[in-house]
């Protein structure tokens, strides 16, 4: 899983594609989520990086 960080918050996905102004961002089941503009996204991260601890990795 990753995690898409955002100014306004977080957006989970299972798997994403590059477009070429930004991310698709799709589940589990493949079914799109959102499409992210790059110049909107701070970072891609993947879900291992949170292990347990919640606290901010910013």
């Amino acid at each position: 899983m990753f995690r898409a960080l955002l100014p306004e918050g977080q957006i989970r996905c299972d798997r994403y594609e590059n477009a070429e102004k930004g991310l698709e961002l799709y589940d589990e089941d493949d079914q799109f989520i959102a499409f992210v503009p790059y110049s909107n996204l701070h970072a891609l991260v993947s879900e291992d990086v949170y292990g347990e601890d919640e606290r901010s990795i910013m």
